[in-house]
């Protein structure tokens, strides 16, 4: 009966602690590792449907081999 009491609990242990922490060391990563990918779907997401816009404009602008040509072409030189 005495031995019982002063044994520590459980929860004290070395090996509980070490293994609490690993488990709460990885459960952070996953969660910094998920709004991670997430941050990175909706950037993309974004660049998409800006990349369709400007593949619109690029239809328009660039139909005369690029924005270079489109530039020189509208530059007057006066000889």
């Amino acid at each position: 009966v005495l031995s019982a009491q002063t044994e520590a609990p459980f929860y004290e242990e070395w090996w509980f602690l070490l293994v609490m922490a690993l488990s709460s060391l990885i459960l952070i990563l996953l969660v910094v590792f998920a709004l991670v990918l997430h941050g990175q779907s909706k950037k993309y997401k974004n660049c998409s449907t800006g990349k369709t816009i400007s593949n619109m404009e690029e239809s328009v602008t660039l139909d005369n081999g690029g924005f270079t040509a489109l530039e020189l072409n509208s530059r007057h030189l006066n000889i």
